[in-house]
């Protein structure tokens, strides 16, 4: 569980960068996927350095 905790924060940086590139390739251009993908992004750093913290 903590092998996938530490992951954790990298696996939701790294799907905020696959919606901002199905933003970037679509045709049509919905804001959903820049917001979605900004989401994943922050919380994904947050998660990142916040788990790495606590469990190093």
């Amino acid at each position: 569980m903590s092998t996938f905790l530490k992951f954790l924060g990298t696996i939701l940086v790294l799907l905020g960068v696959a919606c901002l590139a199905v933003y970037f390739f679509s045709t049509t251009q919905p804001n959903l996927l820049l917001a979605a993908g900004l989401g994943l992004e922050v919380v994904g750093v947050f998660t990142y350095v916040f788990t790495n913290k606590k469990l190093s």
